[in-house]
């Protein structure tokens, strides 16, 4: 008997690129359940108990390596890099040199590019029943980046019920990194419809409005009296078909909230619940931005157990750096140099009931 509906660790055993890849199960002593695989460092599978202690999955996902490899154009639970989100026309400067990046998102750079480290296979430094450790070595150019990039990722699922990811990274020459986690979450359960009523805060007063092409135009505005105003928590769905130019560029929300806390300090960024199940998950991260996305593309896409996932069924809070950094020189640095350490964390906490 399954009562999870665990994946099976055998469909992920497989190799793409020439090498291996696999399935890794992590549990804690409360029944929490992650499964994460080395193609493209994702989270395949979060399991949490309701508030009568019933187990469901609560992210998006597919059933093996080989449905990742041709169906994941969503970007289902992967880390993305080098660079999470988009860069205007892809053209960047850094350390007195020009770069021009993939345009693969309309006129611009989104997400790493063409093959970006949601589309590679990663090394297992080390795993175990509560961790894996994930690193993959980028080469100077790969996707146009500049400098060999040397990159860490670590799930650990403790007996809090956290899971907490840890990022860190070297590089041998000027470059950019905004490395970023991009589960899509239903918390009454993956599958179950959508998510209007679900409820959300984000821990912020302002966010980075956006042009037609969903580059920042470098403001920061207030999100009071807006529609984008979460400091409250509200129902996902309230405000999300307003009539509403930042809406409408975003074909929803997909835009970046500029977070109360201190730059690199680590504090909350959002809480979501699910008012039926009582689920919840508290996110925290070292990280100056998140990024709301209420799924807004994703149609007829193949999921997980004959599951297929439509638009509004799950959302994003994808905590990184804000979009097109490297060309808003008033936005946080997403730079990173020879010799500097990037490191980062963030911490999904779950529970049952509100608190």
């Amino acid at each position: 008997m399954n009562p999870y509906e665990i994946l099976d660790e055998k469909r992920f055993a497989s190799f793409v690129d020439g090498k291996a890849t696999a399935l890794y199960t992590l549990r804690n002593k409360n029944g929490l359940v992650t499964q994460i695989t080395n193609y493209g460092a994702t989270i395949v599978s979060i399991f949490v108990p309701d508030s009568n202690g019933v187990f469901a999955d609560i992210v998006h996902g597919l059933d093996s390596i080989d449905d990742y490899v041709k169906n994941n154009g969503p970007y289902m639970g992967a880390i993305c890099g080098r660079c999470a989100n988009r860069i205007a026309g892809g053209k960047f400067s850094i350390a007195g040199e020009e770069y021009q990046l993939a345009v693969n998102n309309g006129p611009n750079h989104l997400h790493g590019g063409i093959k970006g480290f949601d589309k590679v296979v990663w090394d297992v430094k080390s795993a175990s029943s509560s961790q894996v450790v994930l690193t993959y070595f980028s080469p100077d150019g790969e996707e146009g980046y500049p400098g060999d990039l040397t990159v860490k990722v670590s799930y650990t699922l403790n007996d809090e019920n956290e899971l907490i990811l840890d990022y860190e990274a070297t590089t041998s020459k000027a470059t950019l990194i905004n490395l970023a986690s991009h589960s899509y979450f239903n918390l009454a359960g993956d599958g179950t419809g959508k998510v209007y009523d679900q409820l959300l805060l984000i821990n912020a007063d302002f966010f980075t409005p956006i042009d037609e092409t969903s580059i920042p135009t470098g403001e920061i505005c207030s999100l009071k009296a807006t529609p984008m105003d979460f400091a409250k928590m509200k129902n996902i769905g309230r405000d999300l078909f307003a009539d509403y130019r930042q809406l409408k560029y975003g074909t929803g929300y997909d835009h970046n909230w500029v977070l109360r806390k201190g730059l690199g300090e680590l504090g909350l960024a959002a809480v979501a619940h699910d008012p039926k199940s009582g689920r919840t998950m508290k996110i925290y991260t070292t990280q100056p931005g998140v990024q709301f996305y209420s799924s807004n593309w994703t149609e007829s896409q193949k999921g997980k157990l004959g599951r297929v996932y439509n638009k509004h069924e799950a959302f994003c809070l994808e905590t990184q750096h804000f979009p097109d950094a490297v060309n808003q020189p008033h936005f946080p640095s997403a730079a990173l140099k020879p010799g500097e350490v990037y490191i980062q964390k963030s911490i999904h906490k779950f529970s049952s009931g509100l608190v």
